[in-house]
């Protein structure tokens, strides 16, 4: 048995960029920040920021789109994707991993000029991996 999930929670380094693709399905994408902290040997507390590719599709990216914006705190549960595309100067093959979600709990209370939603969430599926 092969197993692909991904869970994460922070925070939205920036608004949500939301879009319609050419048949009309909408997708969202999150940047989304997490921090791990740790102690080092010399006992000083130390932070690492990691940043996440986020995409949501169909409802529940509307959902996100309408709901999150900067900062905004949220659980995003998923699958990694990787894509290789060759980049315009020169060809090289390059990768982006992204988590491709299917539930986004929303952990907080939006940024100015939102409304508020706080632990709403919107969910294509559930815990069980597809």
């Amino acid at each position: 048995m092969d197993i692909n999930i991904a869970i994460i929670s922070g925070n939205l380094g920036r608004d949500p960029d939301y879009r319609q693709t050419q048949s009309g399905k909408s997708v969202c994408r999150l940047s989304v920040a997490s921090n791990r902290r740790w102690r080092d040997p010399n006992g000083h507390e130390q932070e690492e920021t990691q940043w996440h590719r986020v995409v949501v599709w169909g409802r529940q990216a509307e959902h996100c789109n309408k709901h999150l914006s900067k900062g905004s705190p949220v659980l995003v549960k998923g699958h990694l994707n990787t894509t290789r595309f060759d980049d315009r100067d020169g060809g090289q093959a390059r990768f982006v991993t992204e988590i491709v979600a299917n539930f986004v709990r929303f952990l907080g209370p939006k940024g100015p000029g939102r409304s508020r939603a706080r632990d709403e969430d919107w969910d294509d599926g559930d815990w069980d991996d597809e």
